[in-house]
């Protein structure tokens, strides 16, 4: 069943008390009867007063799934990265473009600048990332999902690159390399995901993983997340 329709139907029966008593109501105001207005009032105010919280919950729970909290990754944990690290819920969707054999990864280039320091980091949000399978053995899969996590990797390297190349230290600059950064990223998981089809394109697949293990080795240097700026004067 679509995803879309399963809600409306879901929302239709929590409301259908509500819309009984409304054309109630309707019916006796017809014959004069106004008192079964302010029970309606009553009515839908409870029934607010429980569906706001229960959706609050329902979106705090689908962004991050607090029910099987794991902390985020340091991309050094990355080799012990697996499908059971994947602990975020789904509720609607079962399928993409009609696979069943997917998965969904959240990562972010996270950073914090000191007085003369800064680091940049790049985590894998287990609480938030989601697999449908769980019990899905498909390397290809798992393999795809890591890459995403490499190549975030990737630009927080690029982004210390360009931070350590900084002769004094402005926070103003810095702020700007790292939101250029993290957009750049961005697009390029986009174009990762879309020219490999989520991994379904092999060729594709093999290409950007030498390529960003190319570019993860010509980094290297810039692996530790903390870069110390020293001012020239």
């Amino acid at each position: 069943m679509n995803e879309n329709l399963l809600a409306t139907l879901i929302l239709l029966l929590y409301f259908s008390p509500l819309f009984y008593q409304l054309i109630f109501v309707i019916k006796e105001r017809k014959r004069g009867n106004r008192k079964p207005f302010k029970k309606l009032l009553k009515f839908t105010k409870y029934t607010f007063a429980i569906l706001i919280p229960l959706l609050a919950v329902f979106a705090i729970i689908s962004h991050t799934n607090y029910l099987n909290y794991e902390k985020p990754i340091t991309f050094d944990k990355y080799e012990q990265i697996t499908f059971e690290n994947f602990r975020g819920l789904e509720f609607f969707k079962k399928s993409l473009y009609g696979n069943t054999r997917f998965a969904y990864v959240v990562t972010t280039i996270e950073s914090d600048i000191e007085d003369n320091s800064v680091t940049v980091q790049s985590l894998f949000h287990p609480s938030r990332s989601f697999v449908y399978n769980k019990h899905t053995n498909s390397k290809e899969l798992l393999n795809h999902e890591k890459y995403h996590i490499k190549i975030t990797e990737l630009y927080a390297r690029k982004a210390r690159e360009k931070i350590s190349n900084l002769n004094t230290f402005e926070k103003d600059k810095i702020n700007d390399i790292i939101r250029d950064i993290k957009k750049e990223e961005r697009s390029f998981q986009k174009e990762y995901d879309f020219n490999t089809f989520h991994s379904y394109v092999l060729s594709e697949q093999k290409r950007y993983e030498k390529e960003v293990d190319s570019l993860l080795n010509l980094l290297a240097i810039f692996e530790n997340p903390k870069i110390i700026i020293k001012n020239e004067n």
